[in-house]
């Protein structure tokens, strides 16, 4: 990193300006701008997001208190708030949905080394949803309840340094399930979800793609057992079976067969149930991927403690999505500049330093790692002598 640089604009500096140039050429973002350019609204937007702001004009106010220093941030010219709001309300969000995929794409590339559990062979994917709860009776166009509005935000996330793949903001009234109509299977990658996600037409798709889920039946699914294997009991197992759904519908929907595995989970007390395509792992690791599961609820934890996706900061669905998508590139950036830069550090400790440290020129790799720069010798013959001895 340059020296002097702000570690704000140190951050950005592993982004691509090519790359985000050509998303927003692609929806013409900046056409008819004079100055506030998309790149500008991002960087105004992200140091939102890294520095803890509330709302819209707090993160004006701060800004403008920096004036001087907007340009070595990245930011042209002074940043009102109704033009940061009409940027917000008008340019498309899809500029910034597929410059998170450019991001996506370089973080997987980035993580692909790291260790996968144990005898698991291609990527693992984590599916769920979460519910963005928002005011009715100013976002009327996200209708959830009598009383409220919501969105919701649908993630596939890689267990590879919980890198969010495939990510999806809908109406909060649309079906979990719906979402599998949206992904992309690849070949042998399995893709553990819920209960929610149990559809059996739309898993059979995952096993003609050669691929594999890992998924919870719903209470009343009724089966034939084919094969039972003998399992040890003192691992936690209770079944391992080869089995045909018996409903006519179901089995339709699912003429294959499936392998059900039965786990006894000590910690929470309580008896699982798996269903799976894939019958090569051992029925203990399959169990074990599925409580992989989890870190997707942490990550959707993290997000909302510490990017600003709970809080709005426009009213209309373009904004809201805009400021979300943002979030995620904000995100996805500082876990690339983790592993760039090798910082032994969570992504909290990483975000808590940055958030405080906006206008610090310190390199951005002692600020994160906590290591103190040291005058090598060179440095230190050039140092004037105060005093001759």
């Amino acid at each position: 990193m340059n020296q002097g640089t702000y570690a704000f604009a140190q951050l950005f500096e592993f982004l691509s300006r090519y790359q985000f140039n050509k998303c927003v050429s692609r929806y013409n973002g900046d056409y008819r701008v004079k100055s506030f350019t998309c790149w500008s609204q991002f960087m105004a937007m992200a140091f939102g997001q890294l520095t803890g702001r509330d709302s819209l004009r707090d993160t004006v106010m701060c800004l403008t208190a920096h004036q001087e220093k907007l340009y070595h941030l990245g930011i042209r010219g002074p940043v009102p708030r109704s033009t940061l709001a009409e940027a917000n309300e008008s340019r498309d969000w899809r500029i910034y949905a597929d410059f998170a995929q450019v991001l996506i794409e370089r973080a997987r590339s980035l993580y692909a080394a790291d260790k996968l559990p144990d005898n698991v062979e291609g990527p693992v994917y984590l599916i769920d949803s979460t519910i963005i709860d928002l005011c009715l009776s100013v976002f009327w166009w996200a209708p959830f309840r009598k009383t409220k509005a919501a969105v919701k935000l649908n993630v596939e996330l890689e267990l590879h340094g919980n890198i969010p793949t495939f990510v999806n903001v809908t109406d909060a009234l649309r079906h979990d399930v719906r979402f599998l109509d949206d992904m992309m299977f690849e070949q042998d990658a399995f893709y553990v979800m819920d209960r929610a996600y149990c559809n059996f037409s739309r898993l059979m798709k995952i096993n003609l793609r050669q691929a594999y889920f890992v998924t919870r039946p719903r209470k009343n699914f009724s089966f034939e057992v084919i094969v039972s294997k003998r399992v040890a009991k003192r691992t936690g197992l209770r079944a391992d079976e080869k089995i045909i759904p018996k409903v006519y519908r179901t089995r339709k929907g699912y003429p294959e067969t499936l392998r059900r595995i039965t786990y006894f989970d000590k910690d929470l007390d309580q008896e699982l149930v798996f269903l799976t395509n894939n019958f090569k792992l051992p029925a203990l690791e399959i169990a074990m991927l599925y409580k992989n599961r989890w870190q997707i609820e942490l990550f959707f934890k993290w997000i909302k403690q510490h990017l600003k996706i709970k809080r709005f900061w426009g009213h209309s669905e373009n904004a809201v999505k805009t400021q979300v998508w943002i979030a995620i590139c904000v995100y996805l950036t500082v876990a690339i500049a983790k592993k760039e830069l090798g910082i032994d550090r969570t992504m909290y400790e990483i975000l808590q330093i940055l958030s405080i440290s906006a206008f610090d020129k310190t390199q951005l790799y002692q600020l994160l790692s906590g290591t103190r720069s040291q005058l090598s010798n060179d440095d230190a013959c050039k140092q004037l002598k105060l005093f001759d001895f």
